[in-house]
C-alpha cells in the first residue's frame, strides 16, 4: 500500500524541543507508514509579539527541513487580529492548499492537532484525523476566541474520520457525540539508558528542577515564587528549563524570587537536567485544562529516577512514588526531599516509548479509507 503524504496542522513550532507532533512523524515516516510531510506552524504574530516584549520576527514560510528528509514546514504571517481581518483564515487555508500542491502532495492525509485546521478541513476533501493534546475550550481566553475554537472543533468532531486523545479527561469528554481513541503520550527511554554529564548552566548545589514550557495555563508562579524563595533560605536553587511564554510581569516575579530560568534545550540534552536535579517538581495550577493534560515530562521524569513532588494534576496524582501537595504545602515539600537522599520508584520497563505510540496510530491509520 502507498504510504500516503500528510498535511499536518500543529500548535507548535518545529525545533528542538520535541513533543508528540515530531516524535511520531518521524518515526511513522521512518517505519513506511507515511509518505512526505507538510509541517504547518503556527503562524508569527509581529504584533502580539511586540505587545509581549519580543522582538518580532519575519515568517520563514516553505522550507525544507535538513535534518528530516522529507518533511517540509510552512510559517506564515498573521499581521492583524481576526476582528480587523476576517479573510485571514480564508488566505491561510489557500496558502496551505498550494503549498501541497507545490510540494505534489496527491490525496493527503490531513492530520489536525491545532484547530484551526478546520479552516482547511471545510474547504478540502482529504481525510482527515483530529488529534487532541490539549482542551484549550478550558483554557483562559477571551470570548470570542472560545467561540472561535468551539466552532472549529464541533466541524472536526464532525467531520474527521478518526479523534484521538492523550489523556482519560479527554476522552470521556470528547466522546459524548462520538467515539475517540486513546493514545497517550510516551518518551525516548534510550536517551536515560546511560548516564549523562552534569549540564556546565545546572548550578552546582541542590537543584529543584522543572522542565516544560512555562506558561501560565500551566505554572503556578506564586507557588513558584514561594518555592524560590524558601529554597534560596537554605542555599538551594528552584531551576526552570524550557520554552518562555510568561508574561514580562511572571518573568519579573520569577526573577526577583530567585528562580532560574534558563530556556530551552534541545531534546537531546533533556535527560543530563532530569539526571543531575536533586528533585523534579511540577509547580502547576490545578484547573480544568490541567486536568485535561497528558504530560510528556511526567514520563521524562519517571524516566530520570529522580524523587518527584507535583500539585494534584493529572499524570503526576498516578505517578509511582510522587510526593503529591497542595499548593501551600508545596514549598515545604520540596524543601523537604532536597534535604534527603531519595530517587524514584518508577520501573523502566513499565514506561511507554514513543515506537509504542508509533504503533498504536499505524493501526489506527490502517482504518481509514484508501482513495
Amino acid at each position: 500500500m502507498r504510504a500516503r503524504p500528510v498535511v499536518f496542522i500543529s500548535l507548535e513550532r518545529w525545533d528542538e524541543v520535541w513533543r508528540r507532533n515530531q516524535h511520531l512523524l518521524t518515526r511513522l515516516r521512518a517505519n513506511g507508514v507515511i509518505g512526505d510531510v507538510l509541517y504547518v506552524e503556527p503562524s508569527v504574530d509581529p504584533l502580539h509579539a511586540a505587545r509581549q516584549r519580543h522582538r518580532p520576527r519575519a515568517a520563514r514560510g516553505l522550507r525544507p527541513l535538513m535534518s528530516e528528509p522529507g518533511i517540509t514546514v510552512l510559517e506564515q504571517t498573521k499581521w492583524l487580529p481576526r476582528r480587523f481581518d476576517s479573510g485571514q483564515d480564508e488566505r491561510w487555508a489557500r496558502s496551505v492548499v498550494t503549498a501541497a500542491d507545490r510540494l505534489g502532495l496527491a490525496d493527503p492525509l490531513l492530520w489536525v492537532n491545532d484547530p484551526r485546521g478546520a479552516e482547511l478541513l471545510a474547504r478540502v476533501d482529504w481525510p482527515a484525523i483530529y488529534d487532541i493534546t490539549d482542551d484549550w475550550l478550558l483554557a483562559r481566553r477571551p470570548a470570542s476566541e472560545l467561540a472561535r475554537l468551539r466552532a472549529q472543533e464541533a466541524l472536526l468532531l464532525d467531520a474527521c474520520a478518526e479523534v484521538i486523545v492523550c489523556s482519560p479527561a479527554l476522552q470521556q469528554s470528547k466522546s459524548a457525540t462520538r467515539p475517540v481513541a486513546l493514545i497517550p503520550n510516551a518518551v525516548d527511554l534510550h536517551l536515560y539508558a546511560r548516564p549523562h554529564p552534569r549540564p556546565d548552566d545546572l548550578p552546582t548545589g541542590r537543584v529543584a528542577l522543572y522542565v516544560g514550557t512555562l506558561h501560565s495555563d500551566r505554572l503556578d508562579i506564586d507557588v513558584c515564587c514561594a518555592t524560590a524563595d524558601l529554597l534560596r533560605t537554605a542555599g538551594d536553587e528552584l531551576v526552570l528549563v524550557g520554552p518562555d511564554a510568561l508574561t514580562g510581569e511572571d518573568r519579573a516575579r520569577l526573577d526577583a524570587s530567585g528562580a532560574i530560568r534558563l530556556g530551552a534545550r534541545p531534546a537531546s540534552f533533556v535527560p543530563a537536567y532530569l539526571q543531575h536535579a536533586d528533585a523534579l517538581v511540577v509547580p502547576h495550577v490545578v484547573t480544568p485544562f490541567t486536568e485535561s493534560l497528558d504530560p510528556i515530562k511526567a514520563y521524562e521524569y519517571a524516566a530520570a529516577g529522580r524523587p518527584v513532588v507535583s500539585t494534584s494534576v493529572a499524570g503526576f496524582r498516578e505517578l509511582a512514588g510522587t510526593i503529591v501537595a497542595e499548593a501551600a504545602r508545596f514549598p515545604a515539600a520540596v524543601a523537604e526531599v532536597l534535604t534527603h537522599e531519595a530517587t524514584g520508584s518508577a520501573n523502566a520497563a513499565e514506561i511507554p516509548t514513543w515506537q509504542q505510540r508509533a504503533g498504536e496510530f499505524e493501526r489506527l491509520l490502517e482504518k481509514l479509507p484508501v482513495q
